[in-house]
C-alpha cells in the first residue's frame, strides 16, 4: 500500500463517518469521535504525528467536551499521566545501559560463561535478555539495540551466514533471541512498553491499579518455566547443526578483554537499576512513587555523568514515544468519556452473556491474541482492543475476576509477539537477519504462539 493510499483511507473513513447517522445508542458527537480514532491504527504518518493530530483535532471539534476550556484540558491530559513519564525516564535506563556498556559487557560474560555448547548459547542470548528485561521497557532497545549487536556476531565465528549455512547456528540463535524477548517482555510490567500503557488503560476502564508486584505475582509464574524451556525447544524444534562452540566462550573473553576492567559509571548504573527495581516493587509502602523514584534515578544518572543533559533532551525515541503514548491515553479516555465504550460493552453484553465465565474468559483471552495478526504494532493492538476488552469484561465479570483477567489479557501482549515477522519492536531486525525464511518463520510463530497462549490460558485456571 503506498503512502498516498494510507493517507486517504483514514481521511475517506473520516468522511464517511461524519456523514452517516450514528448508530442506536451512540450520540453523534460518539460517532464522530471514534471516526477520527481509526487513524491511529492505519497510521498513514509517523504514529506520534497522528496521535498528536488526533487529539488536536478532536479538541478544534469540540467532541471531548462543552468548552474550549474543556476540549483543551482533555487534549493535554494524557501529558501529565504518570505511566507516559515512566516509560520515558525508563528510555533514559537503556541510554545508560548502552552509553556505559553494561549492556554489552553482560552480553558477552553470559556467552563467556555459558557458551561451550550451541543448546547453551541460546540459555546466554536468553540469560541476557533477562538481566536487562526489569529495567528496559523498549524491547526493540533490548533485544535489537543491546542484544542483536553482540549475538549477531556469533554464527560468523562458525561461517554460519544467511547464504551459508544458516541453520548451523545463525537460526537457532535468532530464533531464541526473538522468542525469549517475547517472554521476558511479558514477564515484567517494565518489560515492554504497551504494557504499562495497557495497565494505565485498565486503570481508566476499570478503576483497578495494577502495581508492578501484582503483575509479578501471576506473570512471573507462567512465564518462569516457558522461559527456562524456549532455548531448549527451539534446540529440539528448529535444531543447529552444529552442537559444540569452543570458539564463542574464547571471542567474548577477547572482547571483555578489550573492554577492559569493569568501569566505575558501569557500577554506578548497575546500582541505580537495582534501586529502581527495589522501588518500583517496595516503594509504595515508602510512599515513593514508581514514576517518582525513575525520575530521581534519571537526574542522578545525569547529575553523576552516565548520560548528559544533551542525552537526554536530544533522545528522539523517548520524546517520541511521550507524545505518542500521551496522545494515545487521552485517546482512549475519550472513548469512555462521550460513551463509545459503553456502547460497545452492552452491544458486546448480548452474544456473550450466554457464555459460562470459564469460556467467556477463555474466548476473550484467545479472541484478544489471534487478532494480533492483523497488528503491525502492539501500541496499535493495546490502543485499539484493550479499553473495549475492559469494557466487556466490567459488564460480564465479577470484580474478583476482573483483575487477574486484566494482568493475564496485559500479559499476553509481550508473548504475542513471536507470531508474525512484524509483531513486536524487533521482530523485523531479526528477521532482517535473513537467517530465517518468511515461511519458516510463520511457521514457528504458529507452534511458539501456541504454546505461549496455552500458558496465558493455563493462568486462567490458576489465578480466576
Amino acid at each position: 500500500m503506498s503512502q498516498t493510499t494510507k493517507s486517504i483511507i483514514p481521511l475517506a473513513v473520516l468522511v464517511i463517518f461524519w456523514f452517516l447517522p450514528a448508530p442506536e445508542g451512540l450520540s453523534i458527537q460518539a460517532w464522530h469521535f471514534f471516526a477520527v480514532v481509526v487513524g491511529l491504527i492505519i497510521e498513514p504518518v509517523p504514529a506520534a504525528l497522528i496521535g498528536f493530530a488526533g487529539i488536536s483535532f478532536v479538541a478544534v471539534f469540540g467532541l471531548a467536551g462543552n468548552s474550549a476550556k474543556a476540549n483543551i484540558a482533555w487534549a493535554l491530559s494524557g501529558f501529565s499521566n504518570t505511566v507516559i513519564w515512566l516509560i520515558f525516564a525508563a528510555f533514559m535506563f537503556a541510554l545508560g545501559y548502552k552509553k556505559t556498556g553494561l549492556g554489552r559487557r553482560v552480553s558477552l560474560i553470559m556467552i563467556k560463561y555459558m557458551g561451550k555448547s550451541s543448546l547453551g548459547l541460546g540459555y546466554a542470548v536468553a540469560f541476557s535478555d533477562l538481566v536487562l528485561a526489569p529495567f528496559m521497557p523498549s524491547n526493540t532497545a533490548r533485544s535489537a539495540g543491546t542484544i542483536y549487536p553482540v549475538a549477531s556476531n556469533i554464527p560468523l565465528i562458525f561461517n554460519s551466514t544467511p547464504d551459508n549455512e544458516p541453520r548451523k547456528l545463525g537460526a537457532y540463535i535468532s530464533w531464541v533471541a526473538i522468542a525469549t524477548t517475547c517472554v521476558t517482555s511479558s514477564m515484567f510490567l517494565t518489560a515492554l512498553a504497551p504494557n504499562l500503557l495497557a495497565v494505565d488503560l485498565i486503570n481508566q476502564g476499570s478503576g483497578n491499579l495494577i502495581s508492578w508486584s501484582a503483575w509479578a505475582s501471576i506473570m512471573l509464574p507462567l512465564m518462569i518455566p516457558l522461559f527456562l524451556l524456549t532455548p531448549w525447544l527451539v534446540y529440539v524444534i528448529y535444531p543447529p547443526t552444529q552442537k559444540t562452540s569452543p570458539e564463542a566462550p574464547a571471542w567474548a573473553a577477547k572482547e571483555l578483554e578489550q573492554l577492559g576492567s569493569i568501569s566505575k559509571k558501569e557500577l554506578l548504573m548497575t546500582g541505580l537499576a537495582v534501586v529502581a527495581l527495589l522501588l518500583w516493587i517496595f516503594g509504595k509502602s515508602f510512599g515513593i512513587h514508581s514514576t517518582t523514584a525513575a525520575i530521581a534515578i534519571v537526574s542522578i544518572m545525569v547529575l553523576s555523568g552516565i548520560i548528559t543533559w544533551d542525552d537526554v533532551i536530544s533522545n528522539k525515541a523517548a520524546f517520541n514515544v511521550l507524545i505518542w503514548f500521551a496522545s494515545l491515553v487521552a485517546m482512549a479516555a475519550g472513548l469512555k468519556k462521550v460513551g463509545v465504550l459503553d456502547w460497545i460493552g452492552k452491544n458486546a453484553e448480548v452474544y456473550l452473556s450466554g457464555l459460562t465465565p470459564t469460556m467467556l474468559i477463555l474466548s476473550m483471552l484467545v479472541l484478544f491474541f489471534i487478532l494480533h495478526y492483523f497488528f503491525a504494532s502492539t501500541t496499535a493492538h493495546t490502543t485499539a482492543l484493550m479499553p473495549i476488552f475492559i469494557a466487556i469484561a466490567m459488564k460480564l465479570m465479577t470484580p474478583d475476576q476482573l483483575v487477574p483477567f486484566s494482568i493475564l489479557l496485559a500479559g499476553s501482549l509481550g508473548v504475542m509477539g513471536i507470531i508474525t515477522p512484524y509483531a513486536t519492536g524487533p521482530s523485523p531486525i531479526w528477521y532482517g537477519a535473513n537467517y530465517i525464511s518468511q515461511a519458516t518463520w510463520w511457521g514457528l510463530g504458529a507452534i511458539f504462539g501456541a504454546l505461549y497462549l496455552a500458558a496465558i490460558l493455563i493462568g486462567s485456571f490458576i489465578f480466576i
